[in-house]
């Protein structure tokens, strides 16, 4: 060794440890689904900081949730608007001296309220909801508006259920050895 030249060597603590971090026994509950912010295992359904048994959750249902607020104002307001122009030109006289082309144009701008209405449910969709029984409440559960998402955690959560009525499932494949001949 050349004793000019020194090597360092990292410290260690004498605490330190060297290998996975340490779990605590018993079984791992089975994952059944895990996104950011969504964890659905055999035992817990959890969305955010909230938290369910699933033990506890019974009348499991999904449905719509309710249109886009801002859509539904715009066609509403459109509505009454183009109502209240119409009724005007009723009452005033001025529908007998429009022209086929004027009528043409109201009945084009008569289509605007049903245009935005479709547009806001096309650019903004009604939310998918999963609702649950729990402690005789009514409660929703998860809402998202991706339709492939939604339909992930739901279905995960009706398997954890399922798990959990049935008394358990074990993974077949884990428990089984696999088949070798005889030699």
């Amino acid at each position: 060794m050349n004793p000019d030249r020194t090597t360092t060597r990292p410290l260690r603590s004498p605490h330190a440890t060297t290998g996975a971090p340490r779990r605590a026994a018993g079984p791992e509950p089975t994952l059944l689904y895990a996104r950011p912010g969504i964890i659905v295992t055999a035992d817990r359904f959890t969305v955010g900081s909230t938290s369910w048994r699933i033990a506890e959750l019974t009348h499991l249902h999904t449905t719509r949730g309710p249109h886009d607020r801002l859509a539904t104002r715009a066609a509403l307001i459109s509505a009454a608007v183009i109502t209240g122009a119409g009724l005007v030109l009723g009452f005033t006289g001025g529908l007998q001296r429009l022209t086929a082309e004027a009528y043409l144009l109201l009945g084009a701008v008569f289509l605007v309220p049903v245009l935005l209405a479709a547009a806001g449910n096309r650019w903004r969709p009604p939310p998918y909801e999963l609702w649950g029984r729990r402690a005789d409440a009514e409660e929703l559960l998860f809402s998202s508006d991706n339709e492939q998402q939604f339909g992930q955690v739901s279905r995960a959560v009706r398997r954890a259920r399922e798990m959990h009525s049935y008394g358990g499932w074990d993974d077949p494949l884990r428990s089984t050895r696999p088949w070798r001949p005889q030699r």
